[in-house]
C-alpha cells in the first residue's frame, strides 16, 4: 500500500513538471508571436526577475507590500475577534454585528475602500493599510463567529463550574477551541490581502509592489509586471507549503488526540 502510494505521488510530481514545462514552452512560443512589450519570453522575465533583487529601490518596494498586509491582518484579525466576541457576552448585539454590520462589510468591494479612502485621507500608506483590513474584517467575523457556535457547552459550563472570572475561561478554553477558526481566518486573510493590497497601492498608495505595477504600466515596462506577479506567486506559494501546511497538520494531529 505504501509503495502504491509513494507512486501515485511521484507521478503527481512528474504531472505537475510536465505541466509546468508545458506552460513555459507555450510562453516561449507566443512571446516570439508578440511584440516584446505585449508579452516577453521567459529569458527576458529571468533577467528583469534577477535586477529586481540587485536594486535596493525595488526591495524597499517589496518589503512595503510586507507591511502594509502585516499590519492590515494584525489589525483585521484583532477587530474581527472583538467584534465576533461582542454578540457572544452581549446577546442584544448579535443581529447588529450579523445581520447589519457583517453583510455590509462583506459586500463592498476593495476597490470601493480604496477610493473612499483616497479622499478620506489621501494618497499614503494608511490608505493601503485602511483598505486591506476592511475587506479582512468580515472574514475574521465569520470564521470566529462560526467557532464560537461550535463551542462545546459542557465544557463551557465545567470551566464556570472551576471559576468565575471570565477572562480565565476566554483564555483556556474559548481561545483554544477556537484555534482552527483563528487559523482559518488567518490563512484566509493571507490570501485575499495580496489581492487587496495590489489594488489598494495601485490606486491609493505611493509605495508598495502595487506602486510599482503601476509605474511599470506607464513605462510600458511588462517584464517588470511579470516579474512582481511571480514574485508574489512565489511568496504565497512558499508560505502556504512551509507555513501553513505544516501548522494545519499539527492542528489535525492535535483535534486527532482530542
Amino acid at each position: 500500500m505504501e509503495n502504491e502510494n509513494e507512486a501515485a505521488r511521484r507521478l503527481n510530481r512528474r504531472a505537475a513538471h510536465i505541466f509546468t514545462f508545458a506552460c513555459l514552452c507555450l510562453w516561449g512560443i507566443y512571446s516570439s508571436l508578440v511584440e516584446a512589450y505585449v508579452m516577453p519570453g521567459p529569458w527576458s522575465v529571468a533577467v528583469r526577475f534577477t535586477e529586481f533583487f540587485s536594486d535596493a529601490n525595488f526591495i524597499g518596494h517589496m518589503f512595503w507590500s510586507f507591511f502594509h498586509i502585516l499590519v492590515a491582518i494584525t489589525f483585521s484579525f484583532s477587530v474581527g475577534f472583538m467584534l465576533a466576541l461582542l454578540p457572544y457576552y452581549i446577546p442584544v448585539a448579535r443581529k447588529a454585528v450579523d445581520r447589519r454590520l457583517t453583510p455590509f462589510l462583506n459586500s463592498f468591494s476593495g476597490i470601493g475602500w480604496t477610493l473612499l479612502a483616497v479622499l478620506w485621507f489621501g494618497i499614503n500608506d494608511f490608505t493601503v493599510i485602511f483598505a486591506i483590513s476592511m475587506v479582512l474584517i468580515p472574514f475574521a467575523i465569520i470564521n470566529i463567529r462560526e467557532g464560537l457556535r461550535q463551542l462545546d457547552n459542557e465544557i463551557l459550563e465545567m470551566g464556570e463550574s472551576f471559576t468565575r472570572s471570565g477572562f480565565k475561561n476566554l483564555m483556556l478554553i474559548i481561545v483554544p477551541s477556537l484555534y482552527p477558526y483563528l487559523f482559518a481566518t488567518l490563512r484566509i486573510s493571507f490570501g485575499v490581502s495580496w489581492k487587496v493590497a495590489l489594488t489598494a497601492e495601485l490606486f491609493g498608495g505611493d509605495r508598495g509592489l502595487g506602486y510599482l505595477l503601476n509605474l511599470a504600466r506607464q513605462d510600458f515596462d511588462t517584464p517588470l509586471i511579470l516579474v512582481v506577479i511571480l514574485i508574489i506567486i512565489i511568496f504565497v506559494y512558499s508560505t502556504e507549503r512551509f507555513i501553513f501546511n505544516p501548522i494545519q497538520n499539527k492542528l489535525a494531529e492535535h483535534n486527532a488526540d482530542l
